[in-house]
């Protein structure tokens, strides 16, 4: 594995930031605190949401149940749809939920050509083998940069590059076919999750569901969950 990099704070307006320095338009797309998954509280977020990504804690009982999955796990015909990324860099799973939330949004739209994330995208996208892929991500020099700039402008006191981290970021998308699709980098390609998302407005309700049942009621003794939105910018029509 590559040299670990600094975690990043689960903290939107650093992750539109993050995003805005490598290509996205800022003024249509940004990040959005989601305060908690009660029917009043997700409606804060502005529609349609993009992608939802998931700060959680690696807890015994999570290992176990993914260990399990991955096991169980089959590459689909339909993955050729997705943009899946192996994290072979230490600490870098918030920056790999935001690529993914990126790449396999609508939100991609709004990434400027011949910007880094459009070049990497496409750089990706010719490539099969996700040891390639993950070995594209540990030489974008513009990829490590933004990271590194972001990651001590948090809230919080930055930790150490090589401090143990107990917590883990992961995006949610609709995938092309209309279903929930989970994108982690530890994992072993897009977990599809058996849910429909019939439309994008609709992906923030059912992320919502899938995080309660799958996550926090398997963790109840845990409050170290955050969550953040993809979605349009406030103020753009």
């Amino acid at each position: 594995m590559a040299v670990p990099w600094i975690p990043l704070e689960s903290n939107p307006e650093l992750f539109t930031s993050w995003s805005s320095k490598l290509g996205l338009d800022a003024e249509r797309f940004a990040f959005h605190d989601v305060y908690g998954l009660d029917a009043e509280l997700l409606a804060m977020v502005p529609q349609p949401c993009s992608a939802v990504l998931l700060l959680f804690p690696i807890s015994a009982g999570y290992e176990q149940r993914r260990r399990a999955a991955d096991e169980e796990w089959a590459a689909r015909g339909d993955d050729e749809g997705l943009l899946w990324f192996k994290q072979n860099i230490g600490n870098a799973c918030g920056t790999i939920a935001l690529l993914h939330a990126l790449a396999n949004s609508p939100a991609r739209s709004a990434i400027a050509a011949n910007s880094p994330l459009a070049q990497l995208f496409a750089s990706a996208s010719a490539l099969s083998d996700p040891a390639e892929r993950a070995a594209l991500l540990q030489s974008s020099g513009a990829l490590a940069s933004a990271h590194a700039d972001v990651a001590v402008q948090g809230q919080t006191a930055a930790p150490q590059a090589t401090d143990d981290v107990d917590t883990h970021f992961v995006a949610f998308v609709r995938a092309p076919n209309g279903e929930l699709v989970e994108l982690d980098g530890r994992r072993r390609g897009p977990m599809y999750r058996g849910k429909r998302v019939e439309r994008q407005e609709d992906l923030l309700s059912v992320v919502g569901q899938w995080i309660q049942e799958h996550f926090i009621d398997q963790d109840k003794d845990s409050l170290n969950f955050s969550i953040i939105a993809l979605a349009k910018a406030d103020g753009s029509e």
